[in-house]
């Protein structure tokens, strides 16, 4: 049936779906889209994990976290040309060869798709409040006070426009500027917290004085700091957009910009977990903008560049979701493959997780 509709359609389908209708990435490419992917706004949340944990721990977990997420996304790009003459393109694609076809299917999609669609929604609150925070330290109090919502709706609009972008290739110079503003904004965290020094009466103590409370606390200090090293859920899409040949497979370009990448993310994350929880101890804020907030300007400036990386990261991970959203509406249910059906279906996409968003805010405001 695949191959009667690609034969009545002027295009092969696999060369117009996002994850697969360029392989002209560079080993640079996979630098810069893992960082992307990687070093996220949650890396600005690793002071307070690390006062959930404190010294021994949060470091201990750091390291390891950094240790086992190389090792992992190692065994992912040698997974992806593992059998010969045959590339896994997606996360889906390696399930059904291990799973096989239907079990495949079930045990990953719904996981890579809750995974990519939460953090998405998760990238849009977050650059909604980066916006209002760089709005109210600019305007100092001077301007009318706008709400939240609103930000988030002028976050989605460029969301609406930046997913026409038909693949993985295209959103390249996207991914490279928000792969340098995360690195700008970290290295303005913990330059900052530097620059401020050791608070006055710094306390290294847990920031629970029960069991319970240091149980939970503890708990939640491994989950934002599981969350803050996601991005392999999206690495056999990075590397499919790679060429790849007898002589030079995808994995080797794709293994050199990964360790580009995770060198990025030993120097973005170590200081601004260590050097954020040494200034400030266990009084510091989930966000460490937010516990700095000073020189205003500076701040000002770190929280438009969180709103640009968000930007970038929002499309990294969409793209597998419109690729597998392409995929069923054209092989499963016939529409012809084209920019209508990419803007009607990528619009949707991004409206649908506006208006679930804008739900959950009603609800919680009610």
């Amino acid at each position: 049936q695949i191959v009667a509709l690609e034969k009545k359609t002027p295009i092969r389908i696999d060369d117009w779906l996002p994850v697969t209708a360029s392989r002209n990435g560079k080993w640079w490419y996979s630098a810069f889209h893992n960082v992307t992917a990687m070093v996220g706004a949650g890396l600005l949340t690793l002071p307070y994990a690390m006062s959930e944990l404190g010294w021994g721990p949060g470091v201990a977990v750091m390291t390891l976290s950094w240790i086992m997420t190389l090792y992992t996304l190692w065994q992912m790009v040698e997974m992806h040309e593992m059998v010969p003459g045959k590339r896994f393109d997606r996360y889906h694609e390696l399930g059904q060869y291990a799973f096989g076809e239907t079990l495949g299917l079930w045990i990953v999609v719904p996981q890579q798709l809750v995974v990519e669609i939460s953090l998405d929604i998760v990238y849009m609150i977050t650059g909604g409040k980066s916006l209002k925070k760089f709005h109210d330290l600019v305007c100092d109090g001077r301007c009318k006070d706008i709400k939240l919502s609103y930000f988030i709706m002028i976050f989605a609009s460029a969301q609406f426009v930046i997913s026409q972008l038909p693949n993985f290739d295209s959103i390249a110079t996207i991914s490279l500027a928000a792969a340098l503003m995360s690195i700008c904004y970290s290295t303005i965290a913990w330059g900052a917290s530097v620059d401020k020094g050791k608070a006055d009466g710094v306390d290294y103590s847990l920031r629970a004085s029960t069991t319970s409370g240091m149980v939970f606390d503890f708990l939640g200090g491994l989950g934002q700091m599981a969350f803050s090293f996601s991005g392999h859920n999206v690495v056999l899409e990075i590397q499919a957009s790679i060429p790849s040949t007898a002589d030079t497979p995808s994995k080797k370009p794709m293994w050199k910009g990964v360790i580009v990448a995770y060198t990025i993310v030993l120097l973005c994350y170590f200081p601004v977990a260590f050097v954020g929880y040494w200034a400030f101890g266990n009084s510091v804020d989930d966000n460490i903008l937010i516990t700095l907030n000073t020189p205003k300007w500076l701040i000002a400036a770190a929280n438009m560049m969180v709103v640009v990386h968000v930007i970038g990261s929002y499309q990294v991970y969409a793209m597998p979701v419109f690729d597998m959203m392409e995929m069923v509406l054209v092989r499963k249910m016939r529409f012809s493959p084209g920019w209508k059906l990419r803007l009607v279906s990528r619009s949707l996409f991004v409206g649908n997780a506006l208006m679930r968003l804008s739900q959950a805010n009603s609800l919680a405001s009610s």
